[in-house]
């Protein structure tokens, strides 16, 4: 069978399941929707969340950005991963003590504020459409090339797909849902990086192969021959630098404390029956996403090599176009690859400077590994389906918080009190299926490739929620006054400054006009510290939290009371 039978059998089999499970966990009161009852043993809570967390970013795009980042790609995978253990520390033991639905409740209760519940809820729709755009974009990204259809028609069947699960079994199905999605896409991730590390450099771990020497009898190691070719392209050194100082630093914080403010993966700790169970649940999600980002950093190695080999020649001539590989004519039908023969002489030719004749989509890389490697056509559907877990995944969970946010927390707690069970379940419905439409639009018309759009959403959830959940914590007297002008503050100042420079001018989106050398990327950083200093400046002034809510404060800080 071809690649695309395979890819229809797998993914249908694999979205067959999903379905099953969503008729099987179906939500029979908000609380299923909601938080799934608060029943969820820790281990699959665990895998559920590195699910929810390992997006279309993760999977198609961060291995992507490192191949074509090299060192500098680093501070995904330094921001994320220590954005993870952030939360679990500081964040989810405190929240689920608090016992609440969703975020903008807890802010809400906190600051005993309508005005902050409803601040929260824009935070959290506007951070969850900016975060989903870069899913659907990612599902697109799968279907136009393996099932051969547009990006529209892909995002539509996407779209579907979430639709059914996310609007029947709520937070039930959509847990149980991603504990398959987890064990599709770390077996689609994890079997090519084998196959190519064991034909690279005969090792089986992909992580050890990484720094291993090459079998092609140049006894170079891996990342030697990624910097001498690099070189000799154009390109920078693979494993040397080109962003400042400053810009890593607040691009690597912007991931880290926006990880610790996302509402989709804070509300996972809901999910589970004990305080206990929540920082269990931590824990067990850390290990199984680490098993994924351990391999990041291999897999773009092997793909940027094999890539630059493949369209190079093994002489760094260039390829005759008419004897190209085949997945090079795959991708091309998708426009996220393309050829401009410059000098006229058939040839193709990748590099970093005048000579460069290809423009490759970064997206591409981790979906195009295994047919550039020429691994078997099961290898490269398996992918196929593992890109879509991941995408579908992180969407469920975004979507859900976007209906809980406008059925429960707008709708119940501020402008309906009165409405019955029955009719808020029906809302949360209504709100996930409107939101799954806005989302695929954003799909279609995304405003970047995948890893960027979510790495906005980081910075929108750094200089917004972040603040105003450690402040609630850690800070018995902050009151409501402080806490929402800091999060209107923040949020205001961060999407500004990412629009202007990505929408309005990005002409003059390089480091010589960029605020103190910051990139729209890690411009949440600020945003955050700008958001602390306003919260403090106006409760300094201003009547400290109420007696009562102090209390509270007091009781959520030790969570091994219970």
């Amino acid at each position: 069978m071809d690649v695309q039978q395979l890819t229809f059998i797998i993914v249908g089999l694999t979205f067959a399941l999903y379905i099953a499970i969503a008729l099987w966990a179906r939500a029979a009161s908000t609380n299923d929707f909601y938080v799934a009852s608060g029943g969820v043993p820790p281990v699959l809570n665990g895998m559920a969340t590195a699910a929810d967390w390992m997006s279309a970013a993760s999977f198609i795009s961060m291995a992507g950005l490192i191949s074509f980042m090299g060192y500098d790609g680093a501070v995904y995978l330094m921001g994320w991963t220590g954005g993870y253990v952030l939360l679990a520390l500081c964040l989810a033991p405190y929240l689920r003590k608090f016992g609440k639905f969703t975020v903008p409740d807890f802010i809400g209760d906190r600051y005993y504020s309508q005005t902050a519940r409803t601040v929260a809820v824009v935070c959290a729709i506007f951070i969850s459409f900016t975060y989903v755009a870069g899913q659907m974009r990612g599902v697109g990204v799968v279907f136009s090339r393996f099932l051969e259809v547009d990006i529209v028609t892909g995002v539509a069947i996407g779209m579907a797909i979430v639709f059914f699960y996310t609007v029947l079994g709520g937070m039930k199905g959509i847990t149980y849902t991603q504990v398959a999605q987890y064990c599709v896409m770390i077996f689609a991730y994890l079997v090519p990086a084998v196959f190519i590390s064991l034909m690279l450099t005969g090792h089986v771990l992909p992580q050890s192969g990484f720094g291993a020497t090459l079998t092609d009898g140049s006894d170079l190691y891996l990342l030697q021959k990624l910097d001498q070719v690099s070189v000799e392209l154009g390109f920078a050194e693979y494993t040397s630098g080109s962003k400042s100082t400053i810009d890593v630093f607040f691009i690597t914080c912007a991931l880290m404390v926006g990880t610790a403010g996302l509402p989709h993966v804070i509300v996972r700790f809901f999910t589970v029956p004990k305080v206990r169970d929540a920082r269990k649940s931590a824990g067990w999600a850390l290990l199984f996403i680490a098993v994924l980002y351990t391999t990041a950093p291999s897999l773009a190695a092997f793909a940027r090599i094999n890539m630059i080999d493949t369209i190079n020649g093994q002489n760094m001539q260039g390829t005759n176009y008419q004897q190209a590989p085949e997945w090079i004519k795959n991708w091309e039908k998708t426009g996220l690859i393309a050829w401009d023969d410059k000098n006229q002489d058939g040839k193709m030719f990748y590099a970093g400077d005048e000579r460069n004749e290809m423009s490759v989509d970064r997206d591409i890389m981790v979906l195009a590994n295994p047919e550039i490697a020429n691994l078997p056509s099961w290898v490269i559907a398996l992918v196929a389906a593992g890109g879509v877990a991941a995408a579908l995944s992180t969407s469920a969970g975004l979507l859900l918080v976007i209906s809980t946010s406008v059925s429960h927390d707008l709708l119940k707690r501020n402008l309906m009190p009165s409405i019955s069970e029955k009719a808020e379940l029906g809302y949360a419905r209504i709100a996930a299926a409107t939101a799954i439409v806005i989302a695929g639009w954003f799909g279609i018309h995304p405003p970047g490739f995948v890893a960027q759009v979510v790495a906005f959403a980081f910075g929108l959830a750094a200089s917004s929620f972040f603040p105003a959940i450690i402040m609630g914590i850690f800070s018995k007297r902050m009151n409501n006054i402080g806490a929402v002008s800091g999060m209107v503050t923040g949020i205001v100042f961060t999407a500004s400054y990412i629009v202007f420079f990505k929408f309005i001018a990005p002409e003059l989106n390089s480091a010589e006009y960029w605020l103190f050398g910051i990139s729209p990327e890690g411009i949440g950083t600020l945003g955050m510290l700008i958001n602390f200093g306003v919260a403090f400046t106006f409760a300094r002034f201003t009547a400290d939290a109420p007696h009562d809510v102090q209390h509270m404060v007091e009781n959520i800080r030790y969570p091994k009371s219970e």
